[in-house]
C-alpha cells in the first residue's frame, strides 16, 4: 500500500508593534479578531513570528496561544545581551514565554543595538506572508520602530493589518498580495504517492515526508527529459547538411538527391528544435520535482538532529519556498525526540549520506570524464587537421603545384570546409552537456565529502557534529541549486 504522501502547507504572519499600548485589552482584542480570521480563510496552517519585547509583542503571543496558534520567535540580539533590555523579573517572564516558541531565530551577533533592532524588523518581514502592526501613525522614534517596519513591509507589497493603537481602527493593505495556496507545494503533493515504498528511514522522519521524497524522487527519474540528446541531434543535423553541401563542391557532384538530403537535414533540425519547446513544460517539471527531492534529502539526513538546523536559511527560491518552509517547521516540532544517540547518527549519516554520496559523484565522473575527454581529443584533431589542410592548400596554390585530383578535391577544398564544422561541433557537445563544468564540480564535491567524512568522524559533541552536518549539507544544497539554475537558464532557451 502506499504510504500518504503530502507536505502540510504552513502561513506565517509576522507582528510588529509598540511597547507602550494605551488600550492594551482593546488592542488584544483587535489582534485576536485578526488572527481569527486568518485561521478561518484558506487552506493551511498559520503560525506567528515576532519578537518577544513588552507591550505588543507579547500580546500578540498571548493571542497566538489562545488561539491554538504556534509561535517562532526573532530575536534582535542573543539572549544574554537581549535581557539586558529588561529588569530581571520581566526577564523571567519572557525566558517562560521562549519556552513556549517552536523555534527561536537570532538576527545579530553583533552591531548596535539599534540596527540589531531594525534588521530583526526587517527580517519578520521577510519571512511572512502577512503582517500585523499595531501602529499610532507616527513616524519611527528610533531606527527599527515600528514605522519602518510597516514602510518596509509596504514597500514590499507584504499584506498588512494595521491596528491604529489609539483609536483601535482596523485597515487593510494589499491582501490582493495574500497568496493562500502555494502553487509549487499544491503541484508536488498532487503527484501520486509511491507503491510499496521501501522502508529506509533511518532517523524515523513522518512516513509523509519520507514518502514525498521516494514519490519526488521517482518523479524526477522517470521525468528526466531528453533534451540535450534532441539538441545533440539538432548539431548534427546541421554538420550532416553543411557535409553534404561542401561535398557537393569540392567534388562537383550534381545528383538530383544531393539537395534534398540537405534540405531533409535542415528540416529535420528544424521540427527537433519545435519539439524541445513542446516539451519545456515537461522539462520544467523535471527540473521542479528534482529540486524537491534533494531538498527532502538533505532535511531527511539532518532529521536525527537534536535540535533543527536552518538548512534553508540563505534558500529562497519561488518553486520551493513553501516546501523548505515546510520542512523547517515540521523539523522544528520533533528535535525534542532525541530519536538516536550522537553514535548512532553519526555512524548512520557517514554511512548513508556521505558515503552514498561520495559513491555518486564518484560514478557521475567516472561516466563523464571518458566523453569528455573523447569530445576534446575529437576537437584538437579536428583543428590540427584542418590547419594543416589550410596550409596545404595555401602552399600548394602559391607554389602552383600540380597535385593529383583527389588531393585537390579533398585536401584543398573538402577538408578545409568540413573539418572546422566538425571541430565546433564537438566544442558544442561539450558545452550543451556541460562535460567541463560537471567533471570539475564532481571532484569538488568529493573533496567536500572526504573532508566531511574525517570531521564528522572526529566529532564528540553535537554542537561540532552538528554544524559539520549542516556544513556538509549546505555544500550539497548549493550543487543541486546550482544545477537548478543552469538547467533552468539552459531549457528557457
Amino acid at each position: 500500500m502506499s504510504t500518504p504522501s503530502q507536505i502540510p502547507v504552513f502561513h506565517v504572519v509576522g507582528f510588529s508593534g509598540h511597547r507602550q499600548v494605551a488600550d492594551m485589552p482593546g488592542v488584544g482584542r483587535a489582534i485576536k479578531q485578526a488572527l481569527s480570521d486568518l485561521k478561518a480563510h484558506g487552506t493551511g496552517e498559520w503560525l506567528g513570528l515576532s519578537s518577544v519585547a513588552e507591550g505588543g509583542d507579547q500580546l500578540f503571543i498571548a493571542q497566538l496561544r489562545t488561539l491554538g496558534l504556534s509561535w517562532h520567535a526573532i530575536l534582535p540580539l542573543p539572549r544574554a545581551e537581549f535581557a539586558k533590555d529588561f529588569s530581571d523579573a520581566e526577564w523571567a517572564g519572557v525566558e517562560g514565554i521562549l519556552n513556549q516558541a517552536e523555534h527561536i531565530r537570532v538576527i545579530t551577533e553583533n552591531g548596535t543595538r539599534e540596527d540589531a533592532y531594525l534588521d530583526c524588523g526587517l527580517a519578520t518581514v521577510d519571512g511572512s506572508d502577512l503582517l500585523v502592526a499595531v501602529w499610532d501613525g507616527e513616524p519611527a522614534r528610533g531606527k527599527g520602530g515600528t514605522a519602518d517596519v510597516v514602510a518596509y513591509a509596504a514597500l514590499l507589497g507584504k499584506p498588512l493589518i494595521l491596528i491604529n493603537a489609539i483609536t483601535l481602527a482596523v485597515e487593510h493593505r494589499n491582501m490582493q498580495n495574500l497568496e493562500r495556496i502555494d502553487a509549487g507545494l499544491a503541484q508536488l503533493n498532487a503527484i501520486p504517492s509511491v507503491e510499496g515504498t521501501p522502508a529506509v528511514n533511518p532517523f524515523r522522519a513522518p512516513a509523509a515526508i519520507f514518502a514525498f521524497q521516494q514519490k519526488c524522487d521517482l518523479a524526477a527519474s522517470k521525468g528526466a527529459p531528453q533534451s540535450r540528446r534532441l539538441v545533440v541531434f539538432t548539431v548534427l543535423l546541421h554538420v550532416s547538411a553543411t557535409l553534404v553541401a561542401a561535398a557537393a563542391l569540392a567534388y562537383d557532384l550534381h545528383y538530383l538527391a544531393i539537395p534534398f538530403l540537405k534540405l531533409t537535414c535542415l528540416v529535420g533540425a528544424l521540427a527537433v528544435a519545435l519539439l524541445l519547446r513542446h516539451y519545456h513544460h515537461s522539462n520544467h517539471n523535471w527540473v521542479r520535482c528534482r529540486l524537491a527531492a534533494e531538498f527532502c534529502r538533505s532535511e531527511l539526513a539532518i532529521w536525527g538532529l537534536p535540535r533543527d538546523a536552518p538548512l534553508f536559511d540563505e534558500v529562497d527560491l519561488p518553486g520551493v519556498r513553501g516546501l523548505s518552509r515546510a520542512l523547517h517547521i515540521m523539523h522544528s516540532r520533533s528535535v525534542r525526540d532525541r530519536p538516536v544517540t550522537l553514535e548512532e547518527f553519526r555512524a548512520i549519516y557517514l554511512s548513508q549520506r556521505i558515503d552514498d554520496q561520495l559513491s555518486y559523484y564518484r560514478r557521475q565522473e567516472a561516466r563523464a570524464l571518458p566523453v569528455f575527454g573523447r569530445l576534446r581529443m575529437g576537437f584538437w584533431v579536428a583543428t590540427i587537421l584542418a590547419i594543416a589542410c589550410t596550409l596545404a592548400y595555401a602552399v600548394g596554390e602559391t607554389m602552383h603545384a600540380n597535385v593529383p585530383a583527389w588531393v585537390e578535391s579533398t585536401i584543398f577544398y573538402f577538408l578545409p570546409i568540413s573539418l572546422p564544422i566538425i571541430a565546433a561541433a564537438f566544442i558544442s557537445l561539450i558545452s550543451i552537456n556541460d562535460l567541463q563544468r560537471r567533471v570539475a564540480r564532481y571532484r569538488e564535491m568529493q573533496v567536500v565529502l572526504e573532508e566531511s567524512h574525517k570531521r564528522v568522524s572526529f566529532c564528540q559533541t553535537w554542537n561540532s557534529l552538528s554544524r559539520v552536518v549542516v556544513t556538509t549539507e549546505r555544500s550539497l544544497l548549493q550543487e543541486v541549486i546550482e544545477w537548478h539554475s543552469l538547467t533552468s537558464f539552459t531549457e528557457s532557451h
